[in-house]
């Protein structure tokens, strides 16, 4: 079973301006990959790896509070390759749950899925 596929490691441009959120939770329910929780009325980023910039928490904040690159990350990547255009590299690795934890165990071309 393949585990579920993450950003590169602390890569992301998204970034949260938490004192502007107003915890609407709409971002909660438009991101595709749960990255972000909603914690005492405001939002909080969970899994910055998760996301894949696809812009849509910041396309819906209404208070502006959330800010992304859309266009330069995984979601770009994954669309351009089942459109059949060429990608020049693919940002994807799987997180697997099966890994030890040992690095010296796993191969990164075992880690990569052929996304892109």
């Amino acid at each position: 079973m393949m585990g579920q596929l993450m950003y590169l490691k602390d890569v992301v441009t998204l970034k949260l301006e938490q004192e502007k959120c107003v915890g609407c939770g709409i971002c909660l329910s438009v991101c595709p990959r749960a990255v972000l929780s909603l914690t005492n009325g405001k939002v909080e980023v969970a899994n910055r790896d998760a996301c894949m910039e696809c812009g849509a928490c910041a396309r819906n904040c209404p208070a502006e509070a959330l800010n992304v690159r859309s266009g330069v990350g995984c979601a770009v990547a994954v669309i351009n390759a089942m459109l059949g255009r060429k990608s020049s590299s693919c940002c994807c690795v799987v997180d697997s749950e099966e890994k030890s934890g040992d690095p010296s165990e796993s191969s990164p071309s075992a880690e990569r899925p052929s996304c892109c």
